[in-house]
């Protein structure tokens, strides 16, 4: 019978002979269930955005965002807050925060995740207009209860990403992002799909909330500065990409930018030397196409 306060921790009626199965049906079998998680997140998809805009005006005003989760969720936290910077060129921003501590990363620790003292210990950081993220798949873990707790008191926007649309806390923030993933395929098991959804929801907002930043330019990753001769080449072509003009041109606005490629695209499509195409993206907050339309306006 299915826990009605934790589902992910029920038994699946669908899997109950997982273990007499052959290996091909065995995969099969986890493969038809993670076929209903991308359902479950479109599901939310307008508490995401909610929770997007939430985070972009936090971060146009200079905050902060930070996630809190321990075991899966935690690392996928981690995991996420640790990407952003190379593919988006955004640093100390989205800060992650693991029961445990870095240790914990690599190797669960014990009891760490009932600690809600440790959680708001945390949390310590978190300011006054800051968004804090708990992710818990059961929706009551004691580390992010308490961390999430913490945050508003310091008066900063909260969420709870969790896969239990029933739990209590999801009141207690301004924005809860309930995954209904339902139980796993191995009861308990939620780093199948809960943390498949956790990482869809993840990936989906950071990105987002980089797209609304400005850090990209169309789909291209523009925000990533030439720090060797293999990001050089690939950013050379990421500007032929976006403005059609030939290798050596865009080799010298690089260049000539000091390999910031926003301030060599501006540059390129807004016919402007890279210090006039500098000064105009810090008057638009570093995004590309309100820099041009500046540009076009002046």
């Amino acid at each position: 019978m299915i826990d009605c306060d934790l589902p992910t921790e029920g038994r699946n009626p669908r899997t109950l002979d997982v273990d007499t199965l052959p290996t091909l049906e065995v995969l099969r079998l986890i493969n038809t269930e993670d076929a209903t998680v991308p359902v479950v997140v479109a599901a939310v998809l307008p508490e995401i955005a909610r929770l997007v805009d939430v985070a972009v005006e936090s971060l146009r005003a200079g905050g902060r965002v930070h996630y809190f989760g321990a075991g899966t969720s935690g690392r996928l936290a981690a995991l996420d807050a640790a990407e952003l910077p190379p593919t988006f060129g955004i640093w100390g921003r989205v800060v992650a925060h693991h029961a445990g501590g870095p240790g914990a990363l690599a190797q669960a620790v014990s009891h760490v995740e009932d600690d809600d003292e440790q959680g708001a210990r945390d949390a310590a950081e978190v300011a006054a207009g800051d968004v804090a993220i708990g992710i818990a798949a059961s929706g009551r873990t004691p580390y992010v209860v308490g961390a999430l707790r913490a945050a508003t008191a310091a008066g900063a926007r909260t969420a709870l990403i969790s896969c239990n649309p029933r739990t209590p806390y999801g009141d207690e923030v301004e924005i809860h992002i309930a995954l209904a993933t339902g139980p796993e395929v191995i009861s308990g098991s939620t780093r199948m799909k809960a943390g498949t959804a956790t990482k869809l929801v993840l990936n989906s907002f950071s990105t987002t909330l980089m797209v609304r930043l400005g850090r990209t330019y169309s789909n291209l990753m523009v925000s990533v500065n030439a720090l060797n001769g293999k990001l050089r080449a690939r950013l050379v072509r990421i500007l032929i990409e976006a403005t059609g003009m030939d290798a050596r041109t865009c080799e010298k606005a690089l260049a000539e930018a000091g390999g910031d490629t926003r301030v060599a695209l501006v540059s390129l499509l807004g016919e402007v030397p890279a210090a006039r195409a500098t000064a105009v993206l810090e008057e638009a907050d570093g995004g590309v196409r309100e820099a041009l339309q500046r540009l076009r306006s002046a």
